[in-house]
This record gives C-alpha cells, sequence and structure tokens, in this order.
C-alpha cells in the first residue's frame, strides 16, 4: 500500500473509532410489519366486545391524543371499548396532529378544562407515539389536572432520532426534532403516574426509547405489537386497560 494510502486509510479507521457512532435504528423487517395495521383494525372489531370485558373500567376521564398525522379517529376503536369497559374516553378535540405548535399545550389544557367540567376530578392521559410526548409534557405543565399518563410506543428516551419518523416529523412540523416550540424535557419524568407501553416489534420506534429508564416513568409494559397496532391491534388496547388498572391500584 503507498503511504499516503495507508495514511488515509489510518486517519478513517481512528475517525471511525473516536467519532460519533451512527443512530442505532428499528429493523426494516419491523417497519414493514405495520402494513398489519387493516388486519388489526380487524381483529379488534371482531374482539371489542370480550376486549371490554376484561377491563375493569371505573369510571375515570381519559384524553386520547393521536399520533404524528393521525386523526382522533384512527383512535376511534380504543376509545369505544374503554367506554364500553366503564371509563369515560374522549377525544383530543384537534383533529388531525400536524405536529406541535407554540400554543399546543394551552390547547389541551382548554381541553381538559372542558372534560373536567363534565366529569370532575383529574384526566388520565394516554398518549400514542408524538401525542405521548405532548402528554408527558402536559402533565409537566398542569399536574394538578392530570392523574397519570400512559404513553404508546413513544420515543420519550434516548436519541430523538433513534426512529424512522423524525425526518416527516420534522418535514409537517418545522421544527427540528430536538427542538420543539414548547418547553420540553423528554427524559424527566412527569410528576404523576406514569406507564411506557413499548414492543420489540413497533419497527419505527426505538424499544429502548420507548420503553425508557428507571426514573424516566414508573413502569414498563412489553405489547405484541407493531407501532401502529398500540392504538388498533387488540394487543394494544387491552394493554392500555392493564396500564389504566395499574394507575388506579
Amino acid at each position: 500500500m503507498p503511504p499516503y494510502a495507508h495514511a488515509v486509510s489510518t486517519f478513517w479507521k481512528d475517525r471511525l473509532a473516536t467519532g460519533p457512532r451512527a443512530t442505532a435504528l428499528p429493523s426494516f423487517q419491523h417497519l414493514i410489519g405495520n402494513l398489519s395495521l387493516p388486519f388489526d383494525v380487524a381483529r379488534t372489531r371482531a374482539q371489542a366486545e370480550a376486549l371490554a370485558r376484561q377491563m375493569r373500567g371505573d369510571g375515570r376521564a381519559i384524553l386520547l391524543i393521536p399520533g404524528l398525522l393521525a386523526s382522533e379517529q384512527r383512535m376511534d376503536g380504543m376509545r369505544r371499548i374503554l367506554n364500553a369497559a366503564g371509563y369515560a374516553a374522549h377525544e383530543w378535540g384537534m383533529g388531525r396532529n400536524f405536529g406541535p405548535k407554540a400554543d399546543s399545550l394551552e390547547l389541551i389544557d382548554r381541553r381538559v378544562d372542558a372534560i373536567q367540567q363534565e366529569h370532575g376530578g383529574p384526566v388520565t392521559l394516554v398518549g400514542w407515539s408524538l401525542g405521548g410526548l405532548y402528554a408527558r409534557e402536559y402533565a409537566k405543565y398542569a399536574s394538578g389536572k392530570v392523574g397519570g399518563v400512559v404513553t404508546l410506543g413513544t420515543p420519550f428516551s434516548g436519541d430523538p432520532r433513534a426512529n424512522h419518523a423524525w425526518r416527516l416529523y420534522q418535514l409537517v412540523s418545522g421544527f427540528p426534532v430536538d427542538r420543539p416550540p414548547f418547553p420540553c424535557t423528554r427524559e424527566q419524568k412527569p410528576p404523576v403516574p406514569t406507564v411506557a407501553l413499548w414492543s420489540r416489534r413497533d419497527g419505527v420506534i426505538l424499544p429502548e426509547c420507548a420503553k425508557g429508564r428507571t426514573g424516566e416513568r414508573d413502569s414498563a409494559i412489553e405489547v405484541d405489537c407493531t407501532h401502529m397496532g398500540f392504538a388498533a391491534a387488540p394487543e394494544g388496547i387491552a394493554a392500555v386497560g392493564r396500564a389504566l388498572e395499574s394507575m388506579h391500584g
């Protein structure tokens, strides 16, 4: 090898050894697994009554917050099952989630106030993916109004780019993934009970980022579903029921 070639080779070896490592991402196989969404929806419709019977609703008011680019209708199946089980689950009332805005927490606050006027008491937030980040940050913003937070495949821990969604997030929202337009301390646990649902088969979010670490959430529940399945598959909805019951206990 010529001397200059050896020098270049040595330079890049040293650079790769000491420089930042590439961000880990979920596997492509698990990513395409999310194409099972229509089958998940069909299974949930078929099992809706059984899923509701498995839960022990206590009348708690619940606010469902959808993920990036999802409409509130995407969580309708879950909402209907939770209501049939004895909870008082509500849509977030803001249509499709096009990413955070400077007034996102204030808008959620108005929605929570309206729900409290109807039901009284604190509201439990169930946030899917990006919606879970809203839920966690709102619970820090107005902890006295929140009974607890359940996150579904939400990347609140670790590298905010350890997923297949961050570029889409930046395109849609217009903000860098690590600098949202409202105060955000992703890894800091809200001062309310928090349960993180995560899956090895997520495919969109790196499982470790949705599971979180000790001190970043109170507990974590592993779910056998895809990222889309958290809000649509029987396994995801049943896990939400378990999370809600664990908070009550």
